[in-house]
C-alpha cells in the first residue's frame, strides 16, 4: 500500500499573541507583539521579566500545561469538523511534544518538600511528563496509540515526525498531534543562569542579544488526504515530510558549521519528494541568541546556496515556547500557506540581518507559498525540520515514505539494579537472583527494597572529563552503549557518524531537575547563591551546568558526543511503554531507508524522592521478593539498555551478527485517566493483537512472551486478561521483572536483552509493555534470522 499524503484539517493555537487561531494569526500577520511582563512568578532575580505570556485566565484547579493543551486540542478538533462519535476512537492517536510538561505543579510540590519536608505523592505522580498525553487522551476520550516526545525545544517538531510515521504505515486513522509548554521557573532560572535571556524583548536575526521565553500550545488534526476528502473536510495544508539529525557537538550550543541543521532540512525535503528549489518560505528556529543566529544562516547557505527564500522568526512575536515551538510554528506555517501571508520578524531594532537574509521585517508580506520548511533546534545538538506544502502539491521525485528494507537487531546490552552489565544481568536471570536487595528508609513508611545501579561503576568506561559533565541518567545510557560495543564490536568512525540515536526513558532526568530546582528554592530561603554559580544569576541558586542536564534528551546528546553520532535522533518519555515505542520509531525510519543504523538507548534513574513517591502509592512491595502474578507488590529499580538496529544490508556490509529480525509492532490506549489502568485488559490486548497482525503471526507461533508482570496486583491482572483476549494465554512466558524489578521506561528493552541473551529463546518473541495512564505497546521480534 502506498503511504498516504497527510492532511492538516484542524488547527488549535494559544500563545501570548492570542488565545485562539484567529486572534493569534491576526497578531502574527500584522507584527503585533505577544511579549509582555511575566506575572506568573517572581522574576526580580532573573535577567528579564519579559515573556510571551498567555493572558487568557486558566483554571485554578488544573495545571497550566494541561489547560493550555486542552484549549488548543479542543479548537483543532472543532476546526477539523470531526465528530469523534462517528469515528473509531481506538484508531485516533495522541502524539505530543513537551519539554516541561506539568512543571508548575511539580515545582509547587517540590517546593513544599524542600521547605516543609512534606511529599504529596499523588500530586507528584500526576505531574510527570508522560501525563501530558494521558490527560489529553482522557479529556477527549482518545484510545489509540499515545506517545510523548521530549527533545527539549525540538520536541513537538519530532512529534510531527512520529505522527507521520504512524499515518504512513496505516497504524491509525487520525492523529491529534502538537506541543505544549507553560512558563515555569525551571526554564526561566535556567536560561537566565546561562546568560541566554535578552534583557529586552528578543531581536532574532538582527540584534541577536538573547532569547525571550514564551508559553503556549499548538495542535493539529492529521489524517490521510483521502480520508479527509471522503468526509468533506477542508485541507489547510499537507505534512509533506520531516528530518531529524544530531550534531554530536556540544550539550547546549549548536554546531557552528550548520551541518547538522542542513542535514535535517535536506532529509525533510527528501522525504517529501521535494528539492531546495521548491521552498518558498522558511520559518526559522531563530531564537535570538548569538550562537543560533550565526549557525542557522550557515545551514541555509549550505543547502540553498546564495538563493535563500524569505525567512523569518515568529519567536520575535511569541517568545520561545520551548517544546511547543515546533508545533506552534507548524500551525503558523500552515496558516501562511492557507492565508497567503508570510509571517514577519519584528523588533529588529532598525538593524539589518547580519547574515543578509530577507527576514520579512516588521509586518507580514502577501505571498502564495507552496512549500514551507519550519526548523526547530534543541540542547544536545538536536535538529528537526518539518515540510508543509499546499494541498495537492506533488514533488519532482517520489517521496521516501514506504518500507524498502528489512530491519534487524545486531547488538544488545543492559544493566539493572545490582547487575552492572549484561553479563551480570544474564547471570542474575539464569539464577533467579533479584537485583533489588538494597533497602532504603522512606519517611512515614519505613524500609523498602529498591534496585540501585552503582553510578560510579557505570561511569568507569567514560572519559572522566566528559563523565563530570554527565548526570546519572546520561551515565546509565553511556554505560549500556559502552557494554554493547564491548560485546558486539565498535563501529568505524564513518559507521558511527552515520548512526542515529533514539533515546527513551520513563520519567527523565529526575535527579537533575530536582537538584536544579532545590538550588532555586533554597536560595529563596537564604537569599544567597547556594549553588555558588558566579553567573549573571548570582543569588538565584540556579546552576547552569546542572540546568543543561534537566532536558530529557540530555542523555542522548552526551552519548552522541561520546560516539560521534550524527544521524537521526528522537527522545521518548512515555513511562513504561517508552522502550517499545522507541524501537518502533527506529525500525520504521530504517525500514523506509531514512537511516541505516540507529542505536536505541533507554535509561531510568530514581533518586530518593522518586522512591518515596512510588513507595507511598498502592502496590509497592515491602520485601525483596517479587512474584509476578503473586500479589507481592512491585519493586522500583534503576536500569538501562542499548539495542542496535540496522538494515539487513548494512549489517551484512560490516559483517555483523544478526540476533533477531523485527517483525511487527502494536500500540493502543484507553481513557483511564492519569495514573490509572483498566483491569479488564481490553486496550492492552489490542496492542498485543495489533503487533501479531503487523508481524503476520498466529498467537500459537509466539515462542516467548516477555511479560510486563511485576507483582503489582492490578497490572498483573490486566495483563493476564490481555494475554487471554489475544490468544496468548498458553504461550511460554519470561517475566524478567521478578529479577530486575520495575524499571518502567527501560523494561521493554531489558526484556528484549533478557530474551536474546538467554539460551532457551528460539523463534518469535513478543514484548508486552504498559504505562500508567492507560497506554500500551507491544513488539514482535524473531530470533530465527
Amino acid at each position: 500500500m502506498t503511504p498516504p499524503s497527510i492532511a492538516l484539517t484542524g488547527l488549535g493555537l494559544i500563545t501570548g499573541a492570542g488565545d485562539d487561531v484567529e486572534k493569534g494569526w491576526s497578531s502574527i500577520a500584522t507584527g503585533t507583539t505577544g511579549i509582555r511582563t511575566n506575572t506568573l512568578f517572581d522574576t526580580s532575580r532573573l535577567l528579564t521579566d519579559w515573556a510571551g505570556l498567555v493572558t487568557a485566565e486558566q483554571p485554578a484547579d488544573l495545571d497550566r500545561c494541561y489547560a493550555l493543551a486542552a484549549t488548543a486540542v479542543r479548537e483543532a478538533l472543532h476546526g477539523s469538523g470531526l465528530d469523534l462519535d462517528t469515528v473509531d476512537r481506538d484508531r485516533v492517536a495522541v502524539v505530543v511534544g513537551s519539554s516541561l510538561g506539568a512543571m508548575p505543579t511539580l515545582e509547587a510540590t517540590h517546593r513544599t518538600l524542600v521547605r516543609e519536608g512534606r511529599l504529596d505523592a499523588e500530586r507528584a505522580a500526576s505531574s510527570q511528563l508522560p501525563c501530558v498525553g494521558d490527560y489529553i487522551a482522557a479529556e477527549f476520550d482518545l484510545r489509540g496509540p499515545r506517545v510523548v516526545l521530549s527533545n527539549a525545544c525540538a520536541a513537538s517538531a519530532v512529534a510531527l515526525g512520529y505522527a507521520a510515521e504512524l499515518l504512513w504505515k496505516g497504524d491509525v486513522d487520525l492523529v491529534v498531534c502538537g506541543g505544549v509548554d507553560p512558563l515555569a521557573e525551571l526554564s526561566a532560572y535556567g536560561f537566565s543562569a546561562l546568560g541566554a535571556l535578552d534583557v529586552e524583548p528578543c531581536s532574532p536575526l538582527s540584534a541577536s542579544t538573547g532569547l525571550t521565553l514564551g508559553e503556549g500550545a499548538g495542535f493539529m488534526v492529521l489524517e490521510p488526504v483521502e480520508r479527509a476528502a471522503a468526509r468533506g473536510a477542508r485541507v489547510l495544508a499537507e505534512l509533506g515530510g520531516y528530518g531529524l539529525s544530531c550534531d554530536g557537538y556540544h550539550q547546549t550550543a549548536p554546531d557552528p558549521s550548520g551541518k547538522g541543521a542542513c542535514a535535517a532540512m535536506a532529509q525533510a525535503l527528501d522525504t517529501a519528494g521535494l528539492t531546495p528549489d521548491d521552498v518558498d518560505y522558511l520559518n526559522l528556529h531563530g531564537t535570538g541568541t548569538p550562537a543560533n543566529d550565526a549557525s542557522e544562516p550557515k545551514a541555509l547557505k549550505l543547502l540553498f546556496g546564495q538563493e535563500i527564500p524569505p525567512a523569518s522568526s515568529t519567536k520575535s512575536i511569541l517568545g520561545h515556547t520551548l517544546g511547543a515551538a515546533g508545533a506552534v510554528e507548524a500551525v503558523v506555517s500552515a496558516l501562511a500557506i492557507d492565508r497567503g501571508t508570510l509571517p514577519p520578524t519584528i523588533n529588529t531594532r532598525g538593524a539589518a540581518s547580519a547574515s543578509g537574509l530577507d527576514v520579512i521585517p516588521d509586518t507580514g508580506r502577501e505571498a502564495r507559498p507552496d512549500v514551507v520548511v519550519s526548523n526547530s533546534f534543541a540542547f544536545g545538538g538536536n535538529n528537526a525540520s518539518v515540510v508543509l506544502n499546499r494541498p495537492g502539491l506533488t514533488g519532482s521525485r517520489p517521496p521516501r515514505r514506504e518500507a524498502v528494507q528489512e530491519v534487524v537487531v545486531t547488538g544488545v546490552a543492559g544493566l539493572a539494579g545490582a547487575a552492572g552489565d549484561t553479563e551480570a544481568l544474564a547471570a542474575a536471570l539464569a539464577e533467579g537472583r533479584p537485583c533489588f536487595e538494597t533497602f532504603e528508609e522512606v519517611a512515614g513508611i519505613g524500609e523498602v527494597p529498591v534496585g540501585r545501579v552503582d553510578i560510579k561503576a557505570a561511569a568507569r568506561g567514560t572519559n572522566p572529563s566528559r563523565a563530570r559533565r554527565m548526570d546519572a541518567l546520561s551515565l546509565l545510557a553511556a554505560s549500556a552503549v559502552g557494554d554493547l560495543y564491548t560485546r558486539h564490536g565498535k563501529p568505524s568512525r564513518a559507521e558511527a557518524e552515520s548512526t542515529g540515536i533514539v533515546f527513551a526513558t520513563g520519567y527523565g532526568p529526575v535527579t537533575s531537575v530536582l537538584r536544579f530546582h532545590e538550588g532555586v528554592v533554597r536560595s529563596e530561603i537564604t537569599g544567597s547563591d547556594s549553588a555558588g554559580t558566579g553567573s549573571k544569576s548570582a543569588g538565584t541558586g540556579a546552576n547552569p551546568s546542572v540546568f543543561a542536564n534537566t532536558v530529557v534528551n540530555a542523555a542522548a546528546g552526551h552519548v552522541a558526543m561520546l560516539h560521534r553520532y550524527r544521524g537521526y535522533t528522537a527522545t521518548i518519555a512515555g513511562g513504561g511503554t517508552s522502550s517499545v515505542l522507541a524501537l518502533q520509531l527506529a525500525a520504521r525510519v530504517i525500514a523506509r531507508g531514512a537511516a541505516e543504523r540507529i542505536m536505541v538507548v533507554v535509561a531510568d534513574e530514581f533518586p530518593e524522592q522518586a522512591l518515596a513517591t512510588q513507595a507511598a502509592l498502592p502496590g509497592y512491595a515491602r520485601s525483596a521478593r517479587v512474584v509476578p502474578g503473586g500479589r507481592t507488590g512491585t519493586v522500583l529499580s534503576e536500569g538501562g539498555a542499548a539495542i542496535l538496529l540496522e538494515s539487513r544490508e548494512a549489517a551484512r556490509a560490516r559483517g555483523a551478527d544478526v540476533l533477531a529480525r523485527v517483525r511487527g509492532f502494536g500500540a493502543s490506549g484507553e481513557a483511564a485517566g492519569i495514573g490509572r489502568i483498566a483491569r479488564d485488559g481490553a486496550a492492552w490486548g489490542r496492542s498485543l493483537r495489533t503487533a501479531l497482525s503487523d508481524a503476520d503471526l498466529d498467537p500459537a507461533r509466539i515462542a516467548t512472551v516477555v511479560s510486563a508482570a511485576s507483582g503489582h496486583p492490578l497490572v498483573d491482572l490486566a495483563q493476564r486478561a490481555a494475554l487471554r483476549l489475544s490468544g496468548l494465554a498458553g504461550r511460554p512466558v519470561l517475566a524478567p521483572k521478578a529479577v530486575l524489578g520495575e524499571t518502567y521506561g527501560s523494561a521493554g528493552a531489558l526484556g528484549l536483552v533478557a530474551a536474546l541473551t538467554g539460551a532457551d529463546t528460539h523463534g518469535p518473541v513478543l514484548l508486552s509493555s504498559f504505562a500508567y495512564g492507560g497506554s500500551y505497546a507491544a513488539a514482535v521480534l524473531d530470533t530465527e534470522v
